[in-house]
């Protein structure tokens, strides 16, 4: 039997052996971390006892909480019948069932589902079922992409030459593919942003193969928000020009925003939607659904497979969660209980923005953050460089971790997006810790 390791064995050996994401190593070899031994519904438990309310659901994939015993009991029973088997030239019930149910529930017309192990993946099956579809229907030079400022689609080296958060991109910005830049439609600013995505658009629609975007709200770069109304408009103007609509909703979709999908607000049906996180709630899965154009695209010849595929797309386990996730939302009205909570997180921001030191705040649906101001950073001691380098929201980080939540922040925007069934109770306190810990952070 293997001993129990105590919680200054964990430190120590991660210290020397375990290389953290987004983590520069002179910093972490300094820090004291969170030991996390166990988890339970909305609540991280430290090794020496601490409990912490996870206030963004474990990097956005805990919208059920923790410990869910449904999916539990899902991911011991599919283990005990079929752990795993692969894809190719195999067909199994979950993976079967599975693509139903999400035809179903997801914007009608995406009737054909492409399984992959996670969100970033899922953004390079769209990417190349993109390139691939328009070399089928013969415009060969459809090879570029458009994307927003400070888009974030994942990590692998497609989904990063998406993104337009530059500190992400800079160190591989050699071997990134070309990706136009559109302006985020930002407060104000509708009207100018769009005008400028449909005339690259309307100029060069011969060799642009897709737009890719998070609907209405950008995670890293900020939780930053925009109006439906971009999003339908941009859906008409790509239709128009035939060009491919791509939508990331592996952070805004399974009720994130208020609705199933933050395509939902906007009414429309992409031509491509990449799905993440919480589909499986507990192990690494994805999908890439496409309408039947792209499907049937890769009809009439036997070189037109699309050529990707990992080794757990579409595992029984994960596909078996994935379907008990999607009951869990429709049996237990997973999003009207959302819905009903998001009113405590705006008034909760709105409160914030009163603090000296708070430059803006917004909110949508069970997410809600917070820009602190650079300068004030600066008279309380610290520095800051770009505002995802910047060091104010890390102190606010310290100060939430004091009062039992984790709070992990964008630099110096700080924000909440706790799981979707968090009790009221909970989420009460956690709101309460950030309004505390951003007057700490202030002083």
């Amino acid at each position: 039997m293997k001993r129990s390791l105590t919680r200054d064995d964990v430190v120590r050996l991660d210290k020397a052996h375990v290389w953290h994401p987004y983590t520069p190593v002179d910093v972490w070899e300094k820090t004291d971390p969170i030991v996390v031994a166990r988890a339970e519904g909305s609540s991280l438990y430290d090794a020496n006892g601490t409990r912490y309310i996870d206030g963004n659901s474990s990097w956005w994939v805990a919208a059920l909480g923790h410990g869910h015993p449904r999916l539990l009991r899902v991911l011991r029973e599919q283990a005990e019948q079929l752990d795993h088997c692969a894809l190719a030239g195999i067909a199994h019930e979950p993976s079967s069932a599975l693509a139903e149910e999400l035809v179903r529930v997801t914007p009608p017309g995406l009737n054909r589902v492409f399984y992959t192990d996670n969100g970033s993946t899922s953004i390079e099956v769209a990417v190349k079922a993109s390139l691939q579809t328009w070399q089928h229907l013969g415009a060969p030079k459809k090879t570029r992409f458009i994307a927003l400022d400070g888009a974030y689609h994942g990590d692998t080296l497609a989904a990063s030459s998406l993104g337009g958060v530059e500190v992400f991109r800079r160190p591989f910005a050699s071997v990134h593919f070309e990706c136009i830049r559109a302006p985020f439609p930002d407060d104000g600013a509708y009207e100018r942003a769009f005008d400028a995505i449909r005339d690259v658009i309307v100029r060069e629609h011969d060799t642009i193969a897709a737009v890719v975007v998070e609907p209405l709200l950008q995670g890293s770069a900020g939780m930053r928000t925009y109006d439906a109304a971009y999003l339908r408009a941009l859906r008409d103007v790509t239709r128009e020009h035939d060009v491919l609509l791509v939508v990331d909703e592996v952070f805004t979709g399974y009720g994130r925003t208020g609705a199933m999908w933050a395509c939902d607000h906007a009414g429309i049906t992409p031509d491509i939607m990449c799905i993440g996180k919480v589909f499986s709630s507990i192990i690494p899965m994805g999908a890439t659904l496409v309408t039947d154009r792209v499907y049937d695209s890769f009809r009439g010849a036997s070189d037109r497979a699309l050529w990707y595929g990992h080794t757990f797309c579409g595992n029984p386990i994960g596909a078996a969660l994935a379907r008990e996730v999607l009951a869990i939302y429709e049996e237990e009205a997973v999003v009207a209980q959302a819905r009903a909570k998001a009113p405590r997180i705006t008034a909760a921001f709105e409160r914030i923005r009163a603090i000296p030191g708070v430059a803006r705040v917004r909110s949508l649906g069970m997410t809600g953050a917070a820009d602190l101001e650079p300068a004030w950073a600066g008279r309380a001691g610290t520095t800051s460089g770009t505002s995802y380098l910047g060091q104010i929201g890390w102190r606010v980080y310290e100060e939430a971790r004091r009062r039992g939540a984790y709070l992990r922040p964008l630099g110096d925007t700080v924000y909440v997006c706790p799981p979707l069934v968090i009790s009221d109770a909970d989420l009460d306190a956690l709101l309460d810790i950030l309004e505390q810990s951003v007057r700490a952070a202030l002083v």
